[in-house]
């Protein structure tokens, strides 16, 4: 895991205990240029000053939580960067808050107690396997589906939609 040396990581969790075990948990992979934030309006300063290729984030913050700094990054005019690939850390995994963390632009989603392992597997997945970008109207972010399917050829959603057979 060397090859993660030179990464810059944005963590972010008003719970300083949280910070300092994600840290050990980044410091263990060799990670060395770690940022902390305790709220998302501080996080997006700092990485307006500096360059950051990763952000960890907490769902619960005040007065900037996850999903507000994630948006924020995704569609504001002064964001240094809407490509940021975003990892969001949550204790509460109901699907509500998964979807809501996925809809705002959210990369990768780890569930708390952290491990090391889920760390480290979801910083692979975001910087081995990036997922194509998608910017629409009402979207902002890595493409929402979890797999590549190889005969896709259109805007069509289902095998079903009549116009899809028109297209063939």
């Amino acid at each position: 895991m060397s090859s993660l040396r030179s990464l810059n990581v944005l963590l972010v969790d008003d719970n300083q205990n949280m910070r300092a075990i994600a840290a050990a948990v980044l410091h263990s992979a060799d990670i060395r240029n770690v940022h902390e934030a305790a709220e998302g309006a501080t996080a997006f300063d700092l990485l307006r000053r500096c360059p950051i290729d990763l952000a960890i984030v907490d769902f619960n913050m005040f007065p900037l939580d996850g999903v507000e700094f994630t948006r924020l990054v995704r569609t504001s005019p002064d964001s240094p960067n809407i490509f940021l690939p975003i990892i969001m850390m949550t204790g509460h995994s109901e699907r509500s808050r998964v979807y809501e963390a996925r809809d705002a632009g959210v990369t990768e989603f780890i569930v708390k107690p952290l491990t090391a392992k889920a760390v480290l597997d979801r910083i692979n997945a975001v910087i081995m396997r990036p997922r194509a970008f998608i910017k629409t109207d009402d979207y902002v972010g890595p493409c929402r589906r979890r797999r590549e399917t190889p005969d896709y050829s259109g805007p069509f959603r289902r095998a079903s939609d009549a116009s899809r057979s028109n297209a063939a």
